[in-house]
């Protein structure tokens, strides 16, 4: 079909919305490593998960089999509200760089919670009033996904706990105002209000917290309530499973114009996003269908793929919680406060983290203001102000463009959009102000974190 008739925007039809979940680990040779009892040292069971996680997401979990799963049909309803989501041939960028390469991205911020994270909240919210709970519990860093867990809570009556990092709870207020506009409970981490998190205050007082902070105080927070049980947002199989419906709906708006991505990116801070978008994509990778250069996009101030180790780590700073084999920089390791961007996690999923390491994938890692400098020039031409997590994959969009216009090559790059950055305008304003500051993490840094990777029991 002639390239002119591609569209701005392609829309799928409602009826086109998935009616399955991919499980990318279905079509994976090299399964990504269990999760381990940090006393035994060896493989989770189902039983050992259900005291933290709802039944039916302990179950997809630990599906490495099971290539398609049914979304509900009252998750299709609710998915309705905002899917399918646009994808959106990037003209305009195009035009402002020079580049004979051709650029989509998949744009996930048109809804509430500005951001792809609704995709999986709806799923995990509905699976624990299915199974009778009171309510849910987690962890925020930007706060993407606890402003859509609360809004997945409220759609269902469901109470909603949420521990946002300190330094985004003070940073993002507006974020915080949403939540709780829907009702969540929204507690600045680390807090006194859970053990682990008194403990972390008394060993650094000071300390602006971590994803890993709040992690530990929300599944403490989880254990310690009848009736509650903890979600995460990101890192986990399950997660990966729901947001697999990004690059379902975007490989069937491609394939309606003949259209085959040479390159797809994402940025990576856990993995749901990139998971969810390369998922069909490499699924025909690993099947020796097609071929894709796949690219992780991560901040150089947290460089889990990129500097990181892969190694079993916990996936919280109070150690409580399964150990994940996982690209690491260790569980003690917190960013810089002056990190502005996002993708604060200390580890990667395990089911990227085994792609990498197979080689499926690559990684780069990018600065901060460096990201905010694509950011400003997508908004300029693109019309949309990006959330600084997904500048991180459009910066590499454009380098990767730029290389195109010194080689002439008509390379057809696809990215991930994730969100809007509208409750990200004080780390615009320093931007703006050019008050921002990279930073980049030491070998001692690192070395830091790495010194508190746990030593494994051999597995029987």
């Amino acid at each position: 079909m002639s390239e002119t008739k591609i569209p701005y925007k392609i829309y799928l039809s409602e009826n086109e919305i998935p009616k399955q979940w991919y499980n990318l680990r279905a079509d994976m040779k090299n399964k990504p490593a269990p999760l381990l009892n940090p006393a035994t040292g060896q493989p989770l069971k189902a039983e050992e998960l259900s005291g933290i996680f709802c039944e039916e997401l302990v179950k997809q979990e630990l599906d490495n089999d099971t290539a398609y799963v049914d979304i509900p049909q009252e998750i299709r309803d609710f998915y309705k509200m905002y899917r399918p989501s646009p994808l959106v041939r990037a003209y305009c960028l195009e035009k402002a760089l020079g580049t004979p390469a051709k650029i989509y991205y998949k744009f996930e911020g048109n809804n509430t919670s500005g951001s792809h994270k609704l995709n999986s909240a709806i799923a995990q919210a509905y699976y624990a009033k299915n199974q009778g709970l009171k309510g849910v519990t987690t962890e925020t860093g930007a706060g993407q996904w606890g402003t859509a867990l609360s809004m997945a809570c409220a759609y269902l009556g469901l109470d909603c706990k949420v521990y946002m990092v300190k330094v985004s709870y003070e940073q993002k207020p507006f974020r915080r105002e949403v939540m709780r506009t829907y009702g969540a409970e929204v507690t600045p981490s680390p807090s006194n209000t859970t053990a682990i998190g008194r403990k972390i205050l008394a060993e650094n007082p000071d300390t602006t917290g971590s994803l890993g902070c709040a992690i530990s105080e929300a599944v403490e927070a989880a254990t310690s309530n009848e009736g509650y049980r903890y979600v995460l947002g990101s890192v986990l199989n399950q997660v990966l499973l729901h947001q697999s419906v990004i690059g379902l709906e975007a490989k069937a708006a491609l394939d309606k114009y003949g259209v085959k991505p040479d390159m797809i990116i994402g940025c990576a801070g856990g993995g749901s996003n990139l998971g969810g978008l390369i998922a069909p994509f490499m699924g025909e990778k690993l099947r020796g269908e097609n071929d894709y250069e796949i690219l992780a996009v991560e901040p150089a101030s947290c460089p889990s793929f990129t500097r990181g180790k892969y190694a079993y780590d916990f996936c919280d700073t109070g150690n409580i919680c399964p150990l994940a084999k996982m690209y690491t920089l260790g569980s003690k390791f917190i960013p810089s406060a002056n990190h502005a961007g996002g993708l604060r996690f200390h580890g990667m999923s395990t089911v990227l983290s085994q792609l990498y390491d197979d080689g499926l994938m690559k990684a780069t890692a990018v600065e901060q203001s460096s990201v905010f400098e694509a950011a400003e020039q997508f908004a300029r031409t693109e019309g949309i102000l990006p959330a600084p997590e997904s500048a991180h994959a459009i910066r590499a969009a454009i380098d990767e463009a730029l290389k195109c216009k010194e080689t002439g090559e008509e390379k057809t790059i696809l990215f991930g959009l994730t969100g809007t950055g509208y409750f990200d305008l004080v780390a615009y304003q320093k931007f703006n102000d050019g008050e921002m500051t990279d930073y980049i993490p030491t070998d001692e840094d690192l070395a830091a974190g790495f010194a508190t990777l746990p030593e494994v029991p051999s597995q029987g």
